[in-house]
């Protein structure tokens, strides 16, 4: 019986740390900080690639980085339900 809370002490520690690992991937910091992580990288390629308005130009692929992140999660939902029925 000892063995059996134990066990069931681990899992419930784990499911924490499943659902806090969860909640920091979906949070909207986590987008925002990737996004202009995402266009600070960007900016310094175009800078040194001597390319002309790296600050501007580099809108254009972190917003498509961006919504091609965010739209992966609805096409995981699609599949999840096409594949369980």
């Amino acid at each position: 019986m000892k063995d059996l809370k134990q066990e069931i002490e681990i899992i419930k520690k784990r499911n924490e740390r499943v659902e806090a690992d969860k909640a920091r991937e979906t949070s909207t910091l986590r987008k925002i900080i990737i996004m202009l992580l995402t266009y600070a990288v960007i900016v310094l390629f175009l800078y040194t690639a001597k390319l002309s308005q790296p600050r501007t130009n580099a809108i254009v692929p972190t917003i498509g980085f961006m919504l091609s992140t965010l739209g992966l999660n609805t096409i995981k939902n699609i599949w999840l339900k096409h594949r369980n029925k």
